[in-house]
């Protein structure tokens, strides 16, 4: 049972109104706790005096919301925070010292420990045991909240460290010092009292999307377009993100027979996925033909996949809604993931999503995109990749390139000193961060996982095929060698270790952008000139728009579930997929030509990550930002993404004006687009 407790400042008096669980073992609100609050009231006033009268009503306040029967009674209550609340002074600093140690060691052994019981699930070492699964399902983590309310460290840190609210973060963070965030990050790993098996219970979760995408593969060598087989032997890719880079990779290929064929066929794969149509039989095929055209195998009608991408989403929702309860601030997922993950309102990202789908600069870059193509834009042209310098270039030599060079995931682990040199760090920099990330061969697609403590080691993990790593693989490598590398100073060069991070995962992906893009030039191909870099812009503006569609399905998926919460999984599909085209209708239609379109609702995020899509967009807009001050400051790439990455987990507006000067916006890429546009050649993509 929870006694929430709703306290009134008046006059400098607590007026408590407490809110009681309607059960057997309910605590009576009367006389007892009124006594314990006013007499608790006085005796630290008599004890501490007048200067400590603010932190003595908050602290009363903040215990008093999350103590429930089981911490006490009101005596119990009483003797709690009298004896416990700390004045300002040496012992408060010497307590403040002391918990940070303490959750730096106790965060940083649960992420390795967690690390390891995943090891199974997450790195390639042979086929996956039965046992791997239930191990990654188990969180090492999940009761320790309760563990720390329990034997009541949670409630001295209530009762001496103010809890704060995100519209005090934005109001008054500017002029708080660093321990002043230190201590609201402290306090905030407290704002809910979720109990340890309802976060099993979203682990559980998690580990059944993960290992539902992690294998999810299709053989596209078994599949046929119209009857015809389009692919090489052996080419096998995951969902979503091999099949969407393999779309990009044939932009390379436009010469050589059948790229436009491969495209086609691959936006038929992926719409199968979203609608279910994708045979069972097809998912990982053994040997059995997939005509994406007519839906046949082998020739014969199919059994479709039994809507287990959905079954595994609705997994995911009612998981959270266990949590709900315990966060009334934030009473739903959509609410803790914008409000108290991103620190931004979800009216805000929606804004920011919105003025970049509806920018007449959609449709000036789709006409440079149509007009490059020679061709009338189709609906897998959302991925255009012609801008980019790998378009140029063709995907076996860089295939051929990448695997020569990285054989193993260990050698590409033995040429990070030399990258991080290339990008711009010093050689000792360069050591240091080298020192602190490990590669392992991942099962998936590649992922960063980072430290959480100043003495153990980031993860990179990346696919290495038998032959070697291939191109697809080297690009994501160096993206995830840019989470880590964020990952290393926000956790092992930081001040204050309760700040280690970011303010949310859209900056580190982010920084981890900021590498990939500078990919080619790490293999030793020329630096871009003025055109590429242009180029490069409208690359960035066409790869944001395409995100944002994807971010809003997200979304609107999210809220659909809230409003009907007992749906089934096929009526959930049929929602996802009415957003799809929904979304794609509006925003894409009119550029692309084709109605009714499903491909932005195929990313594995969905069901993976939970309205983490939002994070690319945000993320595709800071690194912009971020990019153009490292334009106008040269030959600092190295210097200033230390002193960005060191700012640690402010709030998102904050980061921003103080890593660049300026707050998060739109704006700065959709003013370079259109002086991109004005300036880029339809045909060629140089510069008049």
């Amino acid at each position: 049972m929870r006694i929430a407790a709703i306290v009134t400042f008046s006059l400098g008096l607590i007026l408590p109104t407490l809110a009681i669980a309607q059960d057997a073992a309910s605590l009576e609100p009367g006389a007892a706790w009124a006594k314990a609050l006013a007499d608790s009231r006085t005796a630290l006033l008599a004890a501490h005096g007048e200067a400590e009268r603010v932190r003595i009503e908050r602290g009363l306040s903040q215990t008093l919301r999350q103590w429930r029967s089981e911490d006490g009674d009101a005596a119990a209550w009483q003797q709690f925070v009298t004896t416990e609340f700390i004045p300002q002074g040496p012992l408060l600093d010497a307590t403040f010292q002391r918990l940070e140690f303490a959750f730096e060691r106790l965060d940083g052994y649960l992420v390795s420990l967690g690390r390891d019981w995943r090891w199974g699930v997450d790195v390639e070492q042979g086929p996956m045991l039965p046992l791997d699964e239930r191990l990654a399902a188990w969180d090492p983590s999940a009761h320790v909240t309760e563990d720390l309310f329990a034997n009541q460290t949670a409630f001295v840190v209530l009762l001496n460290f103010e809890l704060t609210r995100l519209d005090q973060r934005l109001k008054d963070g500017p002029g708080w010092s660093r321990r002043k965030w230190a201590e609201t990050r402290l306090s905030d790993r407290f704002s809910d009292r979720l109990p340890g098996d309802v976060r099993q219970n979203i682990a559980r979760s998690l580990a059944q999307g993960e290992t539902y995408i992690n294998g999810y593969y299709v053989r596209m060598d078994r599949v046929l377009y119209d009857g015809k087989k389009l692919f090489p032997e052996g080419k096998r890719l995951i969902t979503h993100w091999n099949l969407r880079d393999e779309i990009k990779a044939q932009y390379g290929a436009q010469d050589k027979p059948g790229a436009l064929l491969r495209q086609r066929a691959l936006q038929r794969v992926m719409e199968a996925i979203v609608t279910q149509t994708i045979p069972a039989a097809a998912i990982d095929s053994q040997g059995a033909t997939w005509d994406v055209v007519t839906g046949a195998v082998d020739g014969a009608p199919a059994t479709r996949e039994n809507d287990q991408r959905y079954e595994r989403w609705l997994g995911v929702f009612h998981a959270m809604l266990g949590a709900d309860p315990y966060d009334p601030d934030n009473p739903t997922f959509i609410d803790r993931r914008f409000q108290r993950d991103r620190e931004l309102p979800l009216a805000d990202v929606e804004a920011m999503l919105t003025t970049l789908l509806e920018s007449p600069m959609g449709a000036r870059v789709a006409s440079i995109v149509q007009q490059r193509l020679g061709r009338p834009l189709e609906p897998f042209d959302v991925w255009y990749a012609g801008f980019k310098p790998s378009a140029s270039h063709d995907e076996a030599e860089l295939d051929r390139l990448t695997k020569q060079r990285y054989p193993t995931a260990a050698a590409f682990a033995a040429d990070i000193p030399r990258i991080l040199v290339a990008l711009g760090f010093s050689p000792e920099k360069a050591k240091f961060i080298s020192e602190r990330i490990a590669v392992d061969p991942s099962r998936g697609a590649g992922h960063a996982l980072g430290m959480g403590r100043r003495d153990d080691l980031a993860h990179l993990r990346t696919h290495v095929k038998a032959d070697g790593m291939d191109y697809k693989g080297y690009n994501i490598a160096i993206h995830e060698l840019g989470h880590n590398v964020e990952q290393v100073f926000s956790t092992a060069a930081i001040d204050h270790t309760l700040l280690a991070g970011v303010p949310n995962n859209a900056f580190t992906e982010a920084m981890a952008f900021l590498f990939q893009a500078r990919d080619l030039e790490l293999l030793g191909m020329p630096a871009p000139d003025q055109a590429a870099q242009r180029a490069r812009v409208l690359e960035e503006f066409w790869a944001t728009r395409e995100i944002a569609g994807a971010s809003l399905i997200d979304i609107r998926a999210w809220q659909w579930l809230y409003a009907n919460r007992e749906a089934t999984p096929a009526q959930f599909r049929e929602a996802v997929v009415k957003i799809s085209r929904e979304v794609w209708n509006k925003y894409y239609a009119p550029l692309l030509g084709s109605k009714d379109v499903v491909l932005l609702g195929v990313y594995s995020h969905l069901i993976q990550y939970w309205l983490y899509l939002p994070d690319y967009t945000i993320g595709h807009l800071i690194a912009f930002q971020i990019d153009e001050h490292f334009s106008k400051n040269p030959g600092k790439f190295g210097s200033e993404w230390e002193r960005i990455a060191s700012l640690g987990r402010l709030t998102p507006d904050l980061w921003m004006r103080q890593a660049l000067g300026a707050p998060l916006s739109p704006t700065p890429l959709l003013r370079a687009t259109e002086k991109g546009t004005g300036t880029f050649s339809t045909t060629g993509g140089k510069s008049h």
